[in-house]
């Protein structure tokens, strides 16, 4: 008994002391600058040549061809969006720029891993920026790859606490929620400054559509010529920011070549497995599909003027004006102000505020016609968003708007059809962010129309000007 009770008295010692060090961890981190904002970092940017690459080269050709234009596709297709980044991935010899607000090491996310280290082994200087709000349990793998002499890795606001218990991340959060509660939504993928894929789809399964249990649809958009240089630029503004933080900073394996070197073997495996299985994924990254088709000009590109729309990475600052720079919310909405007949809305999340309201009434005044389609509640993957929604859905239809939600079950009429093997909110949410204005122009981007990307969330997007 004896024995049992100072057991017993041990583990709650080591609990306590355990516990003792997380909040003295918590609390030291508890500022206005993230944890490891001390650590030396380099400054580096985009370089502005990129004719020595075969992409470079080929889409230098094209776009003498189409003076002061840019080249963009549009895709819809989550499986494409995946497939394109591998093979821009592997098409690579440069330079890889990579910044997502999620980057999950699942199916896809442990293959473009792969794809990003064989790049690295080619001596493709790549620089990985992600952001830490919504991590999930082995997603600090991505850490590991700043061991690889040719990668960088940088976390955008991390939290201090380095673990994936949601106990003590939301502890964390409480005591810092001023800091923490601030991301960075950007989604970007540049090669060689040459092209690049910019829009709504973070990395992982459920955003490349392979997933039967959750299916989300999004858009990317495929640029190349004169935008690139605007692009890589806002990736360096974000990238030397002082919230960009080295994973070396925060985690000493971020250093291990052995650690490293043991998840080398992890993926190689995992890989080899899915070959293995068939997966009809992996067999469709080797037929080149769809990047030689749009490079061959099976798959037609559009060249048309285009701007490039983005927060400035210290945006809090900005939005309450203590400092200068961009709020991406200011051109969207001066172009759809600007609307005479038709505006055209796709958003996951609609909370729109005394401003989107106003621009609703302005725009009904005059006759402009507006359908706007976003998440139902059995669709949504945010409730806290979808609570928010339903005080304007009344108003929003009152002031003679058309606003459709999507069903969480497409083809099912009742818009359900949930089974125990499909996720909470249904097997299909809407996340893409699409505005269309007159037909004539088109935003493609990371923010929705809500308050969060309004002013708590860093954005990115293109408003490009093409029937």
């Amino acid at each position: 008994m004896m024995r049992e009770m100072a057991h017993k008295g041990q583990v709650a010692n080591r609990f306590t002391a355990v516990l003792a060090v997380f909040l003295a961890l918590i609390l030291a981190g508890c500022s206005s600058i993230p944890p490891g904002a001390n650590y030396p970092k380099i400054v580096s940017h985009a370089s502005l040549k990129a004719d020595d690459t075969d992409l470079g080269r080929h889409f230098a050709t094209a776009a003498s061809e189409h003076v002061g234009a840019s080249a963009f596709r549009i895709i819809p297709v989550g499986i494409d969006g995946f497939l394109l980044r591998m093979q821009i991935i592997n098409a690579a010899q440069r330079t890889l720029d990579i910044q997502y607000y999620i980057f999950h090491i699942d199916e896809t996310g442990q293959l473009l891993t792969d794809a990003v280290l064989r790049a690295a082994d080619r001596g493709v200087h790549v620089r990985l920026l992600v952001d830490d709000g919504d991590t999930m349990s082995g997603d600090e793998t991505i850490a590991l790859l700043a061991a690889h002499p040719s990668i960088e890795v940088r976390f955008f606001n991390p939290f201090a606490y380095r673990g994936h218990m949601e106990f003590f991340r939301g502890i964390e959060f409480v005591f810092n929620a001023s800091r923490l509660d601030y991301r960075m939504h950007n989604k970007l993928l540049v090669a060689d400054n040459a092209i690049a894929l910019v829009g709504g789809r973070n990395i992982g399964d459920e955003y490349f559509q392979i997933d039967p249990a959750l299916q989300v649809a999004d858009d990317d958009v495929f640029a190349a010529g004169p935008i690139i240089g605007p692009l890589s630029a806002a990736f360096d503004q974000y990238w030397n920011s002082d919230l960009a933080i080295p994973a070396q900073a925060l985690s000493a394996r971020s250093r291990s070549v052995a650690a490293l070197s043991e998840r080398r073997a992890a993926l190689t495996q995992h890989n080899r497995a899915l070959k293995a299985d068939g997966t009809d994924f992996v067999a469709r990254i080797a037929t080149g599909e769809p990047y030689h088709g749009i490079l061959s000009g099976n798959l037609p590109l559009v060249w048309a003027t285009a701007q490039l729309v983005c927060d400035s990475p210290d945006k809090k600052e900005v939005d309450n004006g203590t400092m200068v720079g961009k709020l991406m919310r200011r051109p969207v909405a001066k172009v759809a102000s600007a609307v005479q007949s038709e505006l055209l809305m796709i958003t996951p999340f609609l909370i729109p505020g005394k401003e989107g309201m106003q621009l609703f009434d302005d725009l009904r005044r005059r006759q402009v016609r507006v359908r706007i389609l976003t998440n139902s509640l059995e669709s949504t993957s945010e409730m806290s968003a979808q609570s928010g929604y339903m005080h304007y859905r009344v108003p929003i239809i009152e002031s003679g708007i058309e606003l459709y939600e999507i069903r969480s079950l497409l083809g099912n009429t009742k818009g359900s059809g949930e089974t125990a093997t499909i996720a909470k909110a249904g097997n299909y949410s809407l996340h893409a962010k699409l505005f269309v204005f007159d037909r004539s122009k088109v935003f493609i981007g990371s923010m929705n129309f809500d308050q969060r990307s309004m002013h708590l969330n860093t954005e990115i997007g293109l408003i490009i000007e093409s029937p």
